[in-house]
Protein backbone atom coordinates (compact mmCIF):
# COMPACT_ATOMS: atom_id res chain seq x y z
CA UNK A 1 0.00 0.00 0.00
CA UNK A 2 1.46 3.21 -1.16
CA UNK A 3 1.66 5.97 1.74
CA UNK A 4 0.51 9.41 2.10
CA UNK A 5 3.85 10.49 1.39
CA UNK A 6 4.68 8.45 -2.01
CA UNK A 7 1.13 9.64 -3.38
CA UNK A 8 2.12 13.46 -2.46
CA UNK A 9 5.26 12.31 -4.73
CA UNK A 10 3.17 11.47 -7.24
CA UNK A 11 1.04 14.24 -7.51
CA UNK A 12 4.13 16.69 -7.38
CA UNK A 13 5.72 14.39 -10.39
CA UNK A 14 2.77 15.25 -12.30
CA UNK A 15 2.69 18.73 -11.36
CA UNK A 16 6.24 19.50 -11.87
CA UNK A 17 5.90 17.29 -15.13
CA UNK A 18 3.20 19.62 -16.04
CA UNK A 19 5.49 22.94 -15.37
CA UNK A 20 8.57 21.68 -17.31
CA UNK A 21 5.95 21.27 -20.23
CA UNK A 22 3.82 23.94 -19.70
CA UNK A 23 5.16 26.31 -17.51
CA UNK A 24 2.14 27.43 -16.11
CA UNK A 25 2.05 28.87 -12.17
CA UNK A 26 2.41 27.03 -9.23
CA UNK A 27 -1.14 27.81 -7.94
CA UNK A 28 -3.06 26.74 -11.20
CA UNK A 29 -1.16 23.60 -11.78
CA UNK A 30 -2.03 22.81 -7.74
CA UNK A 31 -5.30 23.55 -8.60
CA UNK A 32 -6.04 21.09 -11.39
CA UNK A 33 -3.78 18.24 -9.25
CA UNK A 34 -6.08 18.41 -6.32
CA UNK A 35 -9.05 17.46 -8.32
CA UNK A 36 -7.21 14.25 -9.84
CA UNK A 37 -9.05 10.88 -8.76
CA UNK A 38 -6.71 9.72 -5.43
CA UNK A 39 -5.89 13.33 -4.37
CA UNK A 40 -7.56 12.69 -0.96
CA UNK A 41 -4.93 9.88 0.17
CA UNK A 42 -2.52 12.51 -0.24
CA UNK A 43 -0.41 14.78 1.69
CA UNK A 44 -1.80 17.60 0.51
CA UNK A 45 1.14 19.99 2.46
CA UNK A 46 3.74 17.80 1.47
CA UNK A 47 2.63 17.91 -1.96
CA UNK A 48 2.45 21.87 -2.18
CA UNK A 49 5.38 21.75 -0.08
CA UNK A 50 7.33 19.85 -3.47
CA UNK A 51 5.51 21.53 -6.11
CA UNK A 52 6.05 24.87 -4.92
CA UNK A 53 9.38 24.35 -4.05
CA UNK A 54 10.51 22.79 -7.08
CA UNK A 55 9.14 25.64 -9.26
CA UNK A 56 10.34 28.12 -6.77
CA UNK A 57 13.99 26.93 -6.33
CA UNK A 58 14.46 25.23 -9.72
CA UNK A 59 17.29 26.74 -10.58
CA UNK A 60 19.89 26.15 -7.53
CA UNK A 61 18.12 23.00 -7.65
CA UNK A 62 18.76 22.00 -11.22
CA UNK A 63 22.24 23.90 -10.84
CA UNK A 64 23.26 21.59 -7.45
CA UNK A 65 21.81 18.39 -10.00
CA UNK A 66 24.39 19.74 -13.30
CA UNK A 67 28.01 18.35 -11.76
CA UNK A 68 25.88 14.60 -11.12
CA UNK A 69 24.65 14.58 -14.76
CA UNK A 70 26.44 13.42 -18.07
CA UNK A 71 24.24 15.59 -19.89
CA UNK A 72 22.87 19.13 -19.70
CA UNK A 73 19.56 19.01 -17.34
CA UNK A 74 17.76 20.16 -20.19
CA UNK A 75 18.47 17.32 -22.13
CA UNK A 76 16.77 14.74 -19.97
CA UNK A 77 13.55 13.11 -20.35
CA UNK A 78 10.68 15.03 -18.47
CA UNK A 79 10.23 12.32 -15.99
CA UNK A 80 13.65 11.82 -15.23
CA UNK A 81 14.41 15.41 -14.87
CA UNK A 82 11.09 15.95 -12.67
CA UNK A 83 12.24 13.57 -10.30
CA UNK A 84 15.39 14.63 -9.86
CA UNK A 85 14.41 18.22 -9.26
CA UNK A 86 11.69 16.08 -6.81
CA UNK A 87 14.01 14.76 -4.87
CA UNK A 88 16.53 17.84 -5.06
CA UNK A 89 14.02 19.95 -3.26
CA UNK A 90 13.54 16.81 -0.60
CA UNK A 91 17.35 17.18 0.34
CA UNK A 92 17.22 20.92 0.27
CA UNK A 93 14.31 21.38 2.33
CA UNK A 94 13.69 17.96 4.04
CA UNK A 95 16.17 16.86 6.32
CA UNK A 96 14.11 15.16 8.35
CA UNK A 97 13.55 12.84 5.55
CA UNK A 98 16.90 10.12 5.28
CA UNK A 99 18.88 10.40 2.40
CA UNK A 100 18.07 7.10 1.39
CA UNK A 101 14.34 7.36 1.31
CA UNK A 102 14.60 10.05 -1.13
CA UNK A 103 16.56 8.14 -3.37
CA UNK A 104 14.39 5.01 -3.01
CA UNK A 105 11.38 7.08 -3.63
CA UNK A 106 12.50 8.52 -6.33
CA UNK A 107 14.25 5.22 -7.82
CA UNK A 108 10.37 3.92 -7.74
CA UNK A 109 8.89 6.82 -9.35
CA UNK A 110 11.12 6.40 -12.42
CA UNK A 111 10.36 3.06 -12.41
CA UNK A 112 6.47 3.58 -12.30
CA UNK A 113 6.76 6.14 -14.41
CA UNK A 114 9.87 7.07 -16.67
CA UNK A 115 11.65 4.75 -19.38
CA UNK A 116 12.93 1.63 -19.29
CA UNK A 117 15.81 2.09 -17.07
CA UNK A 118 15.39 5.42 -16.17
CA UNK A 119 15.38 4.40 -12.37
CA UNK A 120 19.25 3.03 -13.35
CA UNK A 121 20.02 6.80 -13.52
CA UNK A 122 18.08 8.12 -11.23
CA UNK A 123 19.44 6.38 -8.34
CA UNK A 124 23.47 6.81 -9.53
CA UNK A 125 22.85 10.70 -10.14
CA UNK A 126 20.92 10.71 -6.78
CA UNK A 127 23.94 8.67 -5.46
CA UNK A 128 26.14 11.51 -6.03
CA UNK A 129 23.91 14.26 -5.27
CA UNK A 130 23.57 13.26 -1.98
CA UNK A 131 27.07 12.87 -1.02
CA UNK A 132 27.41 16.66 -1.88
CA UNK A 133 23.66 17.73 -0.05
CA UNK A 134 23.32 15.02 2.65
CA UNK A 135 27.51 14.97 3.22
CA UNK A 136 27.47 14.62 6.73
CA UNK A 137 24.52 11.90 6.94
CA UNK A 138 25.73 9.90 4.22
CA UNK A 139 29.25 10.25 5.70
CA UNK A 140 27.72 8.70 9.24
CA UNK A 141 26.04 5.89 7.34
CA UNK A 142 29.38 4.84 5.48
CA UNK A 143 31.02 4.97 8.55
CA UNK A 144 28.13 2.95 10.53
CA UNK A 145 28.34 0.59 7.49
CA UNK A 146 32.25 -0.12 7.87
CA UNK A 147 32.08 -0.25 11.27
CA UNK A 148 29.40 -3.36 11.00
Amino acid sequence: MKSSRYRSREFALQGVYQWLLSHNAAREIAQDITQFRGFDKCDALYFRDLLDGVIRDAEAIERDLAPCLDRPVDRLSPIERAVLMIAGCEFLRHPEVPYRVVINEAVELAKSFGGTDGHKYVNGVLDKLAAVMREPEVSAAREARAAS
